[in-house]
């Protein structure tokens, strides 16, 4: 009987050890400053700080993304195979794969939670919903395995994040477009991204947030160009249509699709504030003077190599911000200049910016191209 008190005693002892264990796996919460703080610079002075258990390197690495069906993701996915061939990368980094889930939330947690089980030391992930996650985020913690979500990123503080300020766009592409028409009223179409992702949303209320301010007496036409040229030059079209001239654009991707549409329909250049397609700033860069003036702010596809160093960083158990703020790069009419934020020799659907001298990170076009989308796994 008292053999069985203690085998009983025992086994409890085990059971909370064993729980404990799994509560305190993943990052612990550490004091700053982070490290390369030049680079992985925090969100705010709020921000809190994430150390993992230092691993030996080198490390299997794999990028989740979900929906692929837009030049901006092609691209993104190049520029991680890219990144990850650089020789300063390459040392650092054991397997590298790459598959696209599509807009399934249920097959892009199933992905994440397939490459935990097979043992990969870092998953970075664009998020198909901001919500969901939870599941995939403690099964990363208990087996600690470092996930980074970036571009569409989670409303969580459980994971190390990193983005630019999507709010902060908005927010600045509304303030340039009343500058430039230097009244707070007219018709603007506002050509919208992918439904359901926090980009679009956040983006969306930020400019929302000034256009609809007191005082303003804008009219918004809103229309869905899923950050695609193809379809933003359809449903711009659609809506020249049928709302006729418009003062102003805001877009949230796919501008050169939109530019070609308002063109095609000759309707007068107006401002227009957009994302950092070659093509649009080619455009921008030869329309200026007949009206285009253009704002160009850059999403960069980029975002997936600071994306990897960070993931890369956390795995040699250093001190790293849980949101990671990555400065938007901007340029509008007045600043375009051929080869050096633009390029005339380039496709229209290659993003302009791609070098973060912050971080070391600078991927050349060539390395870009070279690459395919094609899933690696």
């Amino acid at each position: 009987m008292l053999k069985s008190k203690a085998l009983v005693s025992l086994l409890a002892g085990a059971a909370l050890m064993t729980s404990a264990a799994v509560a305190f796996a993943g990052p612990k919460i550490v004091s700053g400053p982070p490290a390369d703080p030049a680079c992985f610079k925090p969100w705010t002075d709020q921000t809190k700080f994430f150390q993992w258990e230092k691993k030996p390197g080198p490390y299997r690495i794999a990028i989740v993304n979900g929906f692929v069906g837009n030049t901006w993701r092609i691209q993104m996915i190049k520029t991680a195979k890219a990144f990850a061939e650089q020789p300063e990368n390459k040392k650092d980094i054991k397997e590298f794969k790459v598959i696209s889930t599509g807009t399934d939330v249920a097959a892009q947690l199933g992905a994440i939670e397939d490459f935990i089980n097979q043992g990969y030391d870092a998953i970075v992930t664009i998020a198909v919903s901001p919500e969901g996650f939870d599941r995939v985020i403690k099964l990363a913690d208990k087996n600690n395995v470092v996930l980074v979500p970036f571009d569409n990123v989670l409303d969580t503080d459980k994971v190390m994040m990193v983005n630019e300020d999507q709010k902060a766009i908005g927010k600045m592409s509304a303030d340039w477009i009343i500058k430039q028409l230097g009244k707070k009223e007219g018709k603007i179409l506002e050509v919208r991204g992918l439904p359901g992702n926090s980009v679009d949303r956040d983006r969306h209320v930020g400019f929302r947030e000034v256009v609809e301010a007191p005082g303003s007496k804008f009219q918004i036409v809103e229309v869905v160009g899923n950050w695609d040229d193809g379809t933003s030059q359809k449903v711009t079209a659609d809506a020249i249509a049928v709302h006729g001239k418009f003062d102003a654009v805001y877009q949230q991707g796919g501008t050169t699709g939109t530019v070609r549409a308002m063109m095609d329909a000759k309707h007068p250049f107006v401002p227009i504030a957009g994302e950092g397609e070659n093509g649009y700033r080619k455009l921008v860069a030869e329309h200026a003077k007949d009206g285009l003036k253009g704002l160009s702010y850059g999403q960069s596809p980029g975002l997936v190599a600071i994306s990897m160093k960070a993931a890369i960083s956390a795995l040699k158990g250093n001190v790293m911000p849980q949101l990671i703020s990555v400065p938007i790069p901007v340029e509008d009419y007045t600043t375009l200049k051929d080869g050096v934020n633009y390029w005339s020799n380039l496709t229209d659907n290659f993003f302009t910016a791609n070098a973060f001298p912050s971080c070391g990170v600078n991927i050349s076009a060539t390395e870009i191209m070279a690459k395919d989308e094609a899933n690696s796994n």
